[in-house]
């Protein structure tokens, strides 16, 4: 079968994954873009992506033979679900796999940006300096004291919360499905309006859908606390940067972090670059050997499909 077979891989999976797949399959390593990437698909049952890899109508019309998509990551955003199901191309991902890393990632930030640490000791210190020492290392909030919001309470946000709850926050959420009270581990439910307004931390945990671009407006960004700590690992389309940036600007004493970014690499000229109270990071919430590990093992899922599919 794997003379018949081809899989077309964009983007980097473990070695481990690859070699797995080799074996059972022709397997092409190219970027998403130029004339090799349209010569592998047209021959291709299986397209493997991750995060830049755009599979659209052009893309399927390029592939007539394709019978899966498979996403190594969580969410789907950059899969155009309805022309592939138009087309009868199946999509599978890795939607757990990543969310041990998430989640510590979420806990360290919190951690350092809340409590830390004071400046390394690396000589001796007069009875003075000790003292300023001890004085400069109080921090304004103790985690026990602060409620933390989960905007999105899926596999990630649900487990965001869990921790923190562990940690001593009082914890809250929003979601736009109704969450069984069971499936809530002790996290209040509140409305939107709750969550923004009352959330002395706010980490966003919400998923691709064409709904949750641009959520966060101006007008619902502004309802957060002067002080708020927000945090994004999740979707950088939820708010546009000049909307954030004015909402920073407005509020010294608060302190954004993203991970995530609504174009990404970042452009000169964003104007979160230069709000001084904004922490840019590059998207790296999931980069941990073992998340990447799991993610790659999406072709056992691709290859579970096209195997059923020839056999029918």
């Amino acid at each position: 079968m794997s003379d018949q077979c081809r899989i077309v891989v964009t983007e980097a999976l473990s070695s481990e994954a690859l070699a797995w797949l080799r074996i059972r399959a022709d397997v092409v390593e190219c970027p998403a873009t130029g004339s090799a990437f349209a010569d592998a698909l047209r021959s291709a049952q299986g397209l493997i992506v991750r995060t830049y890899t755009q599979v659209d109508e052009a893309v399927l019309m390029a592939a007539p033979h394709l019978l899966v998509v498979g996403r190594a990551g969580t969410g789907i955003d950059n899969i155009d679900v309805g022309a592939c199901q138009r087309r009868g191309v199946a999509i599978v991902n890795t939607p757990s796999a990543n969310r041990q890393a998430v989640v510590e990632y979420v806990t360290s930030i919190l951690a350092s940006t809340l409590r830390p640490q004071p400046t390394p000791i690396t000589q001796g210190l007069t009875t003075e300096e000790w003292s300023a020492a001890r004085r400069s290392a109080i921090t304004t909030r103790q985690m026990s004291e602060c409620t933390l919001g989960v905007l999105g309470f899926g596999n990630i946000g649900k487990r965001v919360a869990e921790v923190a709850q562990a940690i001593g926050f009082k914890t809250q959420f929003c979601d736009v499905a109704d969450v069984p009270e069971t499936h809530r581990s002790g996290v209040a439910s509140v409305d939107l309006d709750t969550l923004l307004r009352t959330s002395d931390v706010l980490t966003i945990h919400v998923d691709g859908r064409p709904e949750n671009r641009h959520f966060l407006t101006s007008a619902l960004l502004d309802l957060l606390p002067m002080d708020v700590l927000l945090l994004n690992t999740s979707r950088g389309f939820i708010m546009r940067s000049a909307d954030l940036a004015e909402a920073m600007a407005s509020r010294p004493q608060a302190h954004a972090i993203l991970d995530v970014h609504e174009i990404e690499p970042i452009p000169d000229g964003d104007p979160l670059l230069t709000s001084p109270n904004v922490t840019l990071l590059p998207h790296a919430a999931s980069r941990t050997e073992a998340a990447q590990r799991a993610m790659s093992w999406v072709v056992r899922e691709v290859w579970e499909v096209i195997e059923k599919k020839i056999s029918t």
